[in-house]
């Protein structure tokens, strides 16, 4: 059976992978750590460390993304991003004109359109939204922009069953010409 690694030209040393700007250890753990490549000071990226799925500054997507792992944008998208039990994080270069359906969404860059996130909303200080948020729980920084309607907190459904439920039992009631006020019988 043929494989490349057997097919090697005499003479030629391997290729050594395109340096990325980070240190990179060596993997003999009895020798020092050895830098490969130019060093420069670590950059710090905003990539969240829970996000299986990065759309990176300079993608831009139009179109519906849908899917069940955490997402990172910070590129440009534009239509639908439905991701019901995961969380999507807008980075500080992100720009999303698109309606947001997630368990959780943090928002660092712009977002224009609809948020829904189930559990929770997060607006950083670098955060501007202008649109519709719907969440359970909202946290906003200092100098975070929010422009449009919000709803948050829990659902009442229990107001809305006994409103219903009082509304039918008025109906139901014979009506009469006496009222009482506390204990004592009232004219009409």
């Amino acid at each position: 059976m043929w494989r490349k690694e057997d097919v090697k030209p005499q003479g030629v040393t391997p290729a050594t992978p395109p340096s990325t700007g980070f240190p990179q250890t060596s993997t003999n753990s009895s020798a020092p750590p050895v830098a490969a490549g130019p060093v420069s000071a670590p950059v710090s990226l905003p990539i969240s460390p829970r996000a299986a799925a990065c759309i990176s500054q300079g993608i831009k997507i139009k179109g519906e993304v849908t899917g069940k792992e955490d997402l990172f944008v910070d590129g440009s998208v534009e239509g639908k991003l439905d991701l019901a039990n995961a969380s999507v994080t807008v980075g500080p270069n992100g720009k999303v004109k698109a309606d947001i359906a997630a368990r959780e969404v943090i928002v660092r860059g712009n977002v224009d359109g609809k948020i829904d996130g189930t559990e929770r909303v997060q607006l950083w200080s670098t955060g501007r939204v202008s649109g519709e948020v719907k969440t359970e729980r909202l946290a906003i920084e200092d100098g975070a922009v929010l422009r449009g309607k919000v709803e948050a907190g829990k659902a009442n459904t229990r107001s809305a069953e006994s409103k219903k439920s009082s509304i039918t039992d008025l109906a139901d009631r014979p009506k009469s010409n006496s009222a009482t006020v506390g204990s004592q019988p009232a004219v009409i």
